[in-house]
């Protein structure tokens, strides 16, 4: 009996000595605040891997990304990214930014497909959304569903044309628009004529989109590349579709309308808009000529006074027939045979546009008042339209005749090109040397 108590006892000692033991320590241990709010997960980190191509598959689609701009001209929706859609798939994406190195939530976007696509799957489109508060954003890339926090396969574009402080002093007047080179295109000689005609009238700026040029054609660029005057884009789009050769889906066939033109000239408007005051879009076979006015800047100092809420000027095309020469044969130069190409200047007799039918213009444009823009037309812009009479600025386009019923009489001598010959010639001369395509045999 006496063993049994004495074994409560010490039980009872026990329990209490361990009470004691836990109170102690739960005391000297800081009791954690529950109401206090979880710690946060760092977002992960962002870009992982910047696409550098001009041409970027968007994963889970048949998209594809060109480049992204912001542009703060439409309310809420602050980024513009270029792609090339097809018009059959498209589907609710999100935007996804890199702010300060860590990736937002996702915003929605609004898909705008531009209303000419001449029939073809793929259409130039335009993914716009707004950047989320708080976020300086570098980069940007688009989700087919919300936010996931996996981003270590994702294609990210750099953000362009970045808004600064206060007012941006453009850095060229004038930047010239061509697309696209493709089929081993190796016109050389008219395309040195072209870029020097235009140096001349004050371009300070070509951009050229490249798919693919002959070898000697591709010297030069790289020539007016390494000065400066010239930035070559690759635009590898044979890669990624079927691209057509002409202009219309029903008669040629293809995904995409000539190589992705009209892609390549909305991109180039705003690769453009906060370092041009204006851009010529045309092809790299025509010359935006005035017949008024000694250079480019004088015309549009004339034509902005006249029509001073005009964003857009139009330029009507007149064709050069280039089976017709000038018979006394004065600029056939001797240097110049062996290099590939057309000579504009032999070429003085031009069509008569006939405006019974449609007839294209090409534009000069000011950037930032224009949206979306076609081949022949803008198709949204701010401001107004103009068309510039062809006897103060019209298109010198030397190729084959669209009339070619018409006689020589039926056509008109028009030699603007040689008020232009003495600095021309020497300058062309000098470019084609420094390329290694100028002929020894020169006449003197």
């Amino acid at each position: 009996m006496e063993k049994a108590k004495d074994f409560k006892g010490k039980f009872l000692l026990l329990f209490v000595a361990t009470f004691v033991f836990i109170f102690i320590l739960s005391w000297k241990t800081p009791r954690r605040d529950r109401s206090a709010p979880k710690p946060l997960r760092a977002p992960p980190a962002c870009p992982l891997w910047v696409s550098n191509d001009t041409i970027t598959p968007l994963r889970n689609t048949k998209h594809f990304l060109v480049s992204a701009y912001m542009d703060q001209r439409v309310e809420g929706l602050d980024i513009r990214i270029i792609g090339l859609f097809r018009r059959d798939s498209v589907q609710p994406l999100h935007c996804l930014f890199c702010c300060g190195g860590h990736s937002s939530t996702t915003t929605p976007t609004t898909i705008l497909q531009h209303s000419d696509n001449f029939g073809f799957p793929f259409v130039t489109t335009d993914a716009m959304c707004g950047i989320p508060k708080n976020c300086h954003a570098t980069h940007v890339t688009l989700l087919t569903q919300p936010h996931t926090e996996r981003t270590s396969n994702l294609s990210w574009l750099p953000i362009r044309n970045h808004k600064t402080n206060g007012k941006k002093e453009m850095k060229f007047n004038f930047t010239v628009c061509i697309s696209n080179l493709f089929g081993d295109y190796n016109n050389v000689l008219q395309v040195a004529q072209t870029l020097e005609m235009y140096r001349l009238l004050g371009v300070n700026r070509v951009v050229i989109y490249n798919t693919s040029c002959g070898p000697e054609l591709s010297r030069l660029l790289d020539s007016y590349s390494q000065e400066g005057f010239l930035e070559v884009v690759s635009w590898p789009i044979d890669k990624h579709l079927n691209p057509s050769h002409g202009w219309l889906f029903s008669l040629v066939g293809g995904d995409v309308h000539y190589f992705g033109q009209l892609t390549t000239l909305n991109e180039c408007i705003y690769r453009s808009m906060e370092r041009s005051r204006y851009v010529l879009l045309n092809d790299i076979d025509e010359i935006i000529m005035p017949y008024q006015h000694d250079n480019l800047m004088s015309l549009m100092n004339t034509l902005q006074q006249q029509q001073p809420n005009t964003g857009v000027f139009f330029i009507e095309n007149h064709i050069f027939p280039k089976k017709h020469f000038e018979p006394s044969g004065r600029f056939h130069l001797p240097q110049w045979n062996k290099v590939p190409g057309i000579n504009i200047l032999e070429h003085i007799y031009r069509e008569n546009p006939d405006r019974n039918v449609y007839h294209p213009y090409k534009m000069i444009i000011q950037p930032r008042m224009v949206e979306q823009t076609s081949v022949h037309e803008v198709l949204k812009n701010f401001g107004q339209r103009y068309k510039v009479p062809p006897d103060v600025c019209r298109i010198i386009h030397v190729r084959v005749g669209l009339q070619g019923s018409l006689t020589l009489e039926q056509l008109h001598v028009d030699k603007r090109l040689w008020d232009f010959q003495e600095k021309l010639i020497p300058n062309v001369d000098k470019v084609l040397q420094r390329v290694g395509l100028l002929h020894s045999d020169r006449r003197s």
